[in-house]
């Protein structure tokens, strides 16, 4: 038997690897990461379900889908087929004018928002929400409220890279050498029921939260204020799931003070809640919805802006600059939307939003004994997504820091685990592990993931 063949394509193998990893480290600049020419890269290679798989063939389970994203799982053929077919007949073309992928897919959107929206495509969820904030702003003036311009959003809260998406954005060690960033934007302090006042019950504390939101409007002047940001749970910024209230409170406050409400929905979207979108959990209407990741699932770039129609109509007036002045080269791409689509057909197929709400009640459920570990402080969830707030001491309450938080992340991957934080947010404060793992993972992945990471945390319990 001859067994120099695979030692050989083995070999041949980890020099292309090296190969790669030099080339990368000369000519690719990598998103949130340090340099460090010490640590090679890890360069995935394929994906299969809820499972990457780097050059040399070591496999993790992607406890993140991605960037919060990959909701239907990797290498689903259907999307790639949907996508070529498009690009066959039609490719591209801007919509200045139409093509019937980007009809059918705004109707379908209105139709899981449960509500008549008009839809705005881009590319990014940063520049969904640059979309929402220029539409808010006209929309107030063209209805006569000229002085109304400012953006409320939280403190924690993550809204996009470009420069006004990261003005609403409310995590500083973001913003550090980035300012000045575009003016107008207005934060407040963000519910977290694991830190309110001692004595104070969570519902009562979600009110004082929805107050403190009204409370700056008046503050900032109501006739200043032309929209609210906000996303239904805070997720990048550590898994922060407001009381049941909250959201309800907020959109009263809109209401009595004139002000649209923009739900953030580019990660609790498109089943990742258990709900078709995040905001239906709470059972708010909002003005404006903006979406991406999900929408996709990762694997082409679109965002939608979906408007509702009252909204919208504003913008019909036929006197100079009462349109929408505002276009995106390949947003609504005819791929794109065929592939959006074909991912949205595949959600209800296979009945994927009932699937994460399933496989959220589980992954909370296995975590749980994990509250009496020394190192956890709370444990969070929002449909599949989960945080683990980790702390020095759980009676103080005080954040682990990030050096040990990065040390659990690291024995993970050395599992085969990949799971995130919530990193580079508010000094001090990026002690969360998240978890958003495919809304497809199986049972066995979901057993996976909870036999590894537990086993993690009690290796660091045993080590002191």
């Amino acid at each position: 038997m001859d067994t120099t063949a695979p030692v050989a394509d083995e070999q041949a193998a980890r020099a292309d690897a090296r190969e790669l990893a030099a080339a990368d480290r000369a000519h690719l600049w990598h998103a949130m990461t340090p340099y460090n020419e010490a640590r090679p890269p890890m360069i995935v290679a394929e994906g299969q379900g809820a499972w990457i798989a780097d050059l040399e063939g070591n496999r993790f389970l992607d406890a993140m889908s991605g960037l919060w994203c990959v909701n239907v799982g990797y290498g689903r053929e259907e999307l790639a087929r949907a996508a070529y077919e498009q690009m066959k007949t039609l490719a591209y073309y801007p919509l200045m004018h139409s093509h019937e992928p980007a009809i059918r897919l705004a109707e379908r959107l209105s139709e899981w928002l449960e509500d008549e929206y008009v839809v705005f495509f881009s590319n990014s969820g940063s520049e969904a929400n640059e979309t929402a904030f220029k539409i808010a702003r006209q929309y107030q003036q063209q209805i006569g409220q000229h002085a109304r311009y400012k953006v409320v959003s939280r403190y924690r809260a993550y809204h996009g890279n470009t420069m006004g998406a990261l003005a609403a954005t409310g995590q500083a060690q973001r913003k550090y050498k980035y300012e000045p960033l575009a003016p107008g934007f207005v934060h407040v302090r963000p519910p977290d029921p694991y830190r309110r006042p001692e004595g104070m019950d969570e519902a009562e504390y979600g009110r004082q939260c929805a107050r403190e939101l009204e409370e700056t409007i008046r503050w900032e002047g109501a006739e200043s204020v032309a929209a609210v940001i906000m996303e239904p749970v805070i997720t990048g910024g550590g898994m922060l799931v407001p009381p049941p209230d909250y959201l309800r409170l907020v959109r009263e406050a809109c209401d009595r003070h004139g002000v649209l409400l923009i739900v953030d929905e580019v990660i609790c979207g498109f089943g990742r809640s258990g709900r078709k979108f995040g905001h239906q959990n709470y059972d708010v209407k909002p003005d404006i919805v903006t979406m991406a990741k999900g929408l996709t699932s990762g694997y082409l770039p679109l965002s939608a802006t979906a408007v509702r129609r009252s909204v919208y109509e504003a913008f019909q007036g036929t006197e100079d600059y009462e349109y929408l002045r505002h276009v995106n080269t390949f947003g609504g791409s005819p791929a794109a939307c065929a592939l959006a689509l074909a991912n949205l057909e595949l959600l209800e197929r296979e009945q994927l939003v009932e699937r994460s709400r399933l496989l959220g009640e589980r992954l909370r459920a296995g975590m749980e004994e994990l509250r009496e570990h020394p190192l956890v402080g709370d444990i969070r969830s929002f449909g599949l997504l989960l945080g683990i707030e980790l702390v020095a001491d759980k009676q103080a309450r005080t954040p682990l820091p990030v050096e040990q938080v990065t040390r659990l992340i690291a024995a993970c991957k050395a599992r085969g685990l990949i799971i995130g934080k919530n990193g580079d947010t508010v000094a001090g404060y990026n002690n969360v592990l998240t978890f958003a793992p495919p809304l497809a993972s199986t049972d066995e992945d979901l057993a996976f993931l909870l036999a590894t990471f537990k086993s993690v945390m009690h290796a660091s319990e045993s080590e002191g």
